[in-house]
């Protein structure tokens, strides 16, 4: 009968896989409430710039950087249960008190409601701007601090649940709920906002997440401690280290493996700078996607986010993206299974494949200008499509080169040069979209003047970005060299 049972593998892998996609999920939606709302209804009604939002998306950004510096290091040491419940908790309240910015602003200000805040004029309208950005800042601040935990947690929960030739694939799923959330989010929150008010779509999305905590409680044990996992499963989580402990001095390797890994120590290994610079130079874009993308189709095209057909774009564009990036994850594993491929190798040739396709961002503003939004809407899809599939890739090369133990600084640490990165990217683009508004035809680039030409511009670093940023990996870690705590 034991023998059955143990010949009958469990899956319950995947229900943590499909926990990660939901949380995964939540958290985009969260972040896109701001990007889907801010240009119809919260710039009129607070008298933002471009560059008041590129500075709220911008000091977010830079914020969930620090934040992901200690975020990992606080799951290592918090573990894996209580540190996603805590960190989930705590953005998702943050969400939610983005809906009493308006309120606060109006008693700070002393306008009696939302119309004389929208007919606000000369001082007045300067002083709601001020106030209500720095209300914004702190809700984003809080916003960010959790989600800072998000993939950290999300990996290690992959290191603990996949052997190392899965890692990819679960990866890529349960990143596609970055998608999915993006996806989701198009659909809903501008309906949400048109119909109850703005309030209302952070208070409804934002509590989503306080209902995955309420689940993760009675879900989530480590592999070992589950009643749902049983010896067959565990067995199959597990064969990496069974192969390695065949040798004597591999075991006593994997021994050393388990301690703590410091922040210093973590800094001496070109295998994390290898990853940190990978996701400085791409994570930008993503975000850069996320937060502009509805303003761009507005600016440029005079479509709404809650318009039927700027539901449609910004709904088919991470339609592309779902779909496409779950390819992403799969790649590797052909590499790995059909070519013999070491699983470090199949993950950086994935990944040189997948930096080739933002390029074609540089097509978006000139084919927008003759064929219309939807084909810039195909040309960002794509480009966000490449984004998870070598997001999902270069997360997975943490567990690869390092200790379980080690895996979700590491990713913090990375999650932080990505926000680095997306600081600059968003930040850089408020204040670039705001001057050249202000020039107008007198500032041109690659054919184009004012805003057209801003946003032509950063289309350009997107483009390059993956390959710069693949070529200084492969440069510091040409081959697979696993990192052992000493």
């Amino acid at each position: 009968m034991n023998d059955v049972k143990k010949a009958v593998m469990t899956n319950w892998r995947w229900v943590m896989c499909a926990m990660l996609f939901f949380a995964t999920t939540v958290n985009y939606m969260d972040r896109q409430v701001l990007s889907l709302t801010f240009k119809e209804f919260i710039q009129p009604e607070f008298h933002w710039t471009d560059a008041d939002y590129g500075k709220i998306t911008g000091v977010f950004s830079i914020a969930y950087a620090i934040f992901c510096l200690f975020a990992g290091k606080f799951i290592d040491w918090m573990g894996t249960k209580k540190g996603y419940l805590i960190a989930i908790i705590v953005w998702s309240l943050g969400a939610v008190l983005h809906a009493g910015c308006g309120w606060v602003t109006e008693n700070i200000v002393g306008v009696a409601d939302k119309a004389a805040l929208l007919e606000a004029t000369g001082a007045l309208a300067s002083s709601i701007s001020m106030v209500s950005v720095w209300l914004f800042l702190a809700c984003r601040l809080i916003l960010g601090l959790g989600e800072a935990g998000n993939f950290p947690a999300a990996i290690k929960v992959t290191a603990e649940y996949f052997p190392k030739k899965d890692r990819a694939f679960a990866t890529a799923l349960f990143n596609a709920g970055a998608s999915v959330g993006a996806l989701a989010a198009p659909a809903t929150i501008p309906l949400l906002a048109k119909n109850l008010g703005w309030e209302w779509a952070f208070i409804i999305i934002g509590a989503l997440g306080f209902l995955w905590a309420g689940i993760w409680i009675f879900v989530y044990d480590k592999p070992e401690e589950s009643a749902h996992v049983n010896e067959a499963e565990l067995e199959y989580i597990h064969q990496d280290e069974t192969a390695d402990a065949q040798s004597q001095e591999t075991a006593s390797l994997k021994e050393k493996s388990e301690k703590q890994m410091s922040f210093g120590e973590a800094f001496k290994h070109k295998q994390t700078w290898s990853f940190a610079f990978g996701k400085f130079m791409t994570d930008g874009v993503w975000w850069f996607f996320l937060f502009w993308a509805p303003a761009y189709f507005q600016d440029q095209f005079g479509i709404k986010a809650s318009d039927p057909q700027g539901i449609a774009l910004i709904f088919t564009l991470y339609a592309i993206v779902t779909v496409v990036s779950l390819f992403g994850g799969y790649l590797p594993k052909i590499f790995v299974e059909k070519k013999g491929m070491e699983p470090y190798a199949g993950r950086m040739r994935a990944m040189l494949i997948f930096a080739f396709f933002p390029i074609f961002a540089l097509f978006a503003q000139p084919l927008g200008g003759i064929y219309g939004p939807w084909a810039v809407a195909i040309i960002i899809g794509i480009v966000g499509a490449a984004h998870q599939s070598w997001s999902a890739n270069i997360f997975s090369t943490t567990g690869d080169m390092f200790p379980k133990s080690a895996v979700a600084t590491i990713t913090g640490i990375g999650a932080m040069a990505g926000g680095i990165g997306s600081y600059l990217i968003n930040r850089g683009s408020g204040v670039l979209f705001t001057y050249a508004e202000g020039q107008g035809d007198l500032f041109t680039f690659a054919g184009f003047s004012g805003k057209p030409a801003a946003y032509m511009i950063v289309f350009c670093i997107c483009a390059v970005a993956y390959l710069i940023g693949w070529s200084v990996m492969k440069a510091l870690v040409p081959k697979y060299e696993p990192v052992v705590v000493k």
